[in-house]
């Protein structure tokens, strides 16, 4: 009996110290992190598949994009455009709209006009409204029309508070049936998981984007107690609704927005159309924007690049079928949390052999994760990290105890700790010890981003299977060029590669390594892509962005959890000069910061002064295009001539530098820079007096 008592009094100290622990650390939110990503987790393995077909997603996609400017219609669009769209839509139940029209349109007042006429027609389409921080004057008409879409007094309040809204123009919103807030706030990650469902600005109570159409509908009420839909409280927290979000690619039936252009043109001529408009009878039609270029693409729980549309595509089915999640309190998390602990603690307290107390964890782990797993299928969501944090907390505890009061465990407890962590890096960090302190410090560091262009549509035509391949194909490749020129790959994001030189060891070659591993990806993708046309597959290009400066480095995640990672403004802009790549239509671009370390190790050419989002300072852009002693005759002329064409813009002379640029095409007609330069001599020669400023090239890239 008194061997029970004791080994209950010890289960009793271990098991209420290890959950205080545990519970510190949740209540904490230092976990918050890892709850998200763990979240995300769950959501792409155990979401539903698809939705029910009830809801349609019309896109204003690449293939949309270029149909119309194969027709000399180009980006963006004239407003007449989407008329034919809304006529064709014109059966939907509701029609919600997901593009901004608070300035006129720069094709004149006919084409807004144009758009307006048919919105009254169609009579069923939601447009959006931008709410902001910024404070602006409303004038009569548009506190009038705040005031028709606002709520009533008696709504639930959230206590999101904002200082002005942007309205369509007084024409087109003059013309809807409705509209709502489309402006929503993801997690602290960056990640779309949920929505508020009203907002408040310039005293109006303003619904979201779909709300409002659902309340009009009787598919949603609210009162005192707060929103409901479907006949069922909506389990909001601060005012905002957890979405759940399908796992598929393609959730909503997905409708490119030229068939229903051509559709339309075909009935108007007499032909059979593609798509009937009675497809969409009944249905809710969601118009947006999804083309990698038009900025409206969002990161969810499900996929790292889904748009504005989709989000609000789920939002509307998740409130029309019942479909969202439901979070349990905290006090049910607590409880779980409390029972990992004492169940954990007294096994491991009162056994002693190493096969049963490694079985024990397995089951505990199973159960840590199997309950939150099964709620979770079931759209109720219980917190993920924490009942894992009890049970690895209340398992370390049990052990250390024994190993220090008994010894009996002491190799167990090692090896129990080397599964948290991979030897290699456990190794580095026994060698370095400093490196394990939380917060990092400041070190010189060359940040590196190469990132596969155009993959998302390759993907879409290629099995699963297949994509998968052709991926870690190429990220194969060029983690062992980044690791072969003593770089440290720090992440995968989707299909890039973020990777930096200058820590944990620095040398004065870090910059010359970053670039030349920057070159030896192209000769690496050049090999990938000689097979992928022997098996008939598309071709794949790249765009890679290097910078140089001071960042923070070191063990940015937790105690128990090592990330040696760098973080910063080096970073971010790393990132963005990856994506100016795009506007110049080049491949590698490199800061002023790099490449003056590089001594002449490089053939380069400078692009000029660019101005990027988040820098109050233009910076000095850079293009490799060869190491030196290697490039080709073509890439030299072309470099020879470029230098002395810049030089002749600066001072001017545009015709003469135009000339200069326009004799590049000559020698290479695909050159993105001449090409961007010499349409940039022609603005230049036309203005009417030279902006301040106008040496700086204007990144409108992220």
């Amino acid at each position: 009996m008194a061997g029970i008592g004791d080994g209950l009094r010890k289960t009793l100290i271990i098991s209420a110290v290890s959950f205080a622990l545990s519970l510190a650390l949740y209540l904490s939110g230092l976990l918050g992190g890892f709850e998200l990503k763990a979240y995300d987790l769950f959501s792409r393995n155990l979401n539903p598949g698809a939705s029910g077909g009830d809801i349609v997603i019309v896109a204003v996609d690449q293939r949309s994009i270029d149909a119309l400017s194969d027709q000399s219609i180009t980006w963006p669009w004239p407003r007449q455009m989407y008329a034919p769209i809304f006529d064709f839509l014109s059966r939907a139940d509701a029609v919600f709209f997901d593009v901004l029209t608070t300035e006129p349109s720069a094709y004149g007042v006919e084409d807004d006009a144009l758009l307006a006429r048919a919105l009254k027609k169609a009579g069923n389409v939601y447009l959006p409204v931008f709410l902001s921080q910024n404070p602006s004057a409303a004038d009569r008409s548009a506190m009038g029309f705040l005031a028709g879409i606002a709520l009533p007094p008696n709504a639930p309040r959230t206590g999101l508070d904002y200082r002005s809204a942007l309205l369509p123009i007084p024409e087109i919103r003059n013309s809807c049936k409705g509209a709502g807030n489309v402006m929503i706030k993801p997690d602290a990650d960056g990640v779309y998981r949920g929505v508020p469902l009203n907002f408040e600005v310039l005293g109006r109570n303003i619904p979201y984007f779909v709300l409002g159409h659902l309340l009009s509908t009787g598919k949603a009420s609210f009162g005192n107690d707060g929103f409901t839909a479907a006949g069922t409280r909506l389990p909001l927290v601060d005012g905002r609704l957890l979405l759940r979000f399908y796992r598929s690619e393609r959730p909503f039936p997905l409708l490119s927005a030229v068939t229903l252009i051509q559709s339309f043109v075909d009935e108007q001529e007499g032909r059979k159309p593609s798509l009937d408009r009675s497809f969409f009878k009944g249905k809710k039609v969601l118009i947006g924007l999804t083309a990698a270029g038009l900025y409206d693409l969002k990161p969810t729980a499900v996929s790292s690049i889904s748009s504005g549309a989709l989000v609000h595509a789920t939002a509307l089915d998740n409130l029309l079928h019942r479909n969202w999640m439901t979070p349990l309190p905290r006090v049910c998390v607590v409880l779980f949390m409390l029972v990992i602990c004492l169940a954990v603690s007294y096994f491991i307290l009162t056994h002693f052999s190493l096969s049963a107390n490694l079985a024990f964890i397995t089951g505990a782990t199973v159960l840590a994760l199997g309950v939150p797993a099964a709620l979770f299928g079931n759209g109720v969501y219980l917190q993920i990290t924490p009942p894992l944090t009890a049970m690895v907390s209340s398992a370390l505890l049990s052990a250390a105890y024994s190993y220090a009061t008994e010894g009996k465990e002491r190799r167990f407890v090692r090896r129990t700790f080397s599964q948290y962590m991979d030897e290699t890096i456990v190794r580095h960090l026994l060698k370095n010890p400093e490196l394990i302190r939380p917060g990092g410090r400041r070190r010189r560091v060359t940040v590196f981003f190469v990132d596969i262009a155009g993959f998302t549509p390759i993907a879409e035509h290629l099995p699963a299977e297949e994509t998968a391949t052709i991926l870690h194909t190429l990220l194969n490749a060029f983690t062992e060029v980044v690791i072969r020129n003593q770089g440290v790959i720090d992440k995968y994001i989707g299909d890039s590669i973020m990777a930096f030189w200058g820590a944990p060891l620095e040398t004065d070659r870090d910059e010359e390594n970053a670039c030349r591993a920057a070159l030896e990806c192209l000769d690496a993708l050049a090999e990938i892509n000689r097979e992928f046309r022997r098996k008939g597959l598309a071709e794949i290009a790249v765009r890679i962005g290097i910078h140089s400066g001071e960042a923070v480095v070191g063990n940015l995640g937790s105690d128990r959890i090592f990330d040696y990672t760098v973080v910063g403004d080096t970073v971010n802009l790393a990132s963005r000069l990856e994506s100016a790549n795009k506007v110049f239509r080049t491949r590698i671009l490199v800061s002023g910061d790099t490449y003056e370390k590089t001594g002449e190790t490089f053939l380069a050419r400078e692009l000029g002064l660019v101005a990027v989002k988040g820098k109050s300072l233009p910076v000095k852009v850079f293009e490799i295009l060869a190491a030196a002693g290697t490039p080709d005759a073509v890439s030299e002329e072309k470099a020879t001539i470029h230098r002395q064409a810049l030089s002749l813009f600066y001072e001017k002379r545009w015709q003469d530098a135009a000339g200069l640029f326009e004799r590049i095409l000559e020698i290479d007609p695909g050159d993105g820079p001449a090409e961007w330069y010499r349409g940039r001599c022609e603005s230049m020669e036309s203005c009417n007096g030279l902006p301040d400023g106008w040496q700086v090239i204007t990144m409108k890239e992220k």
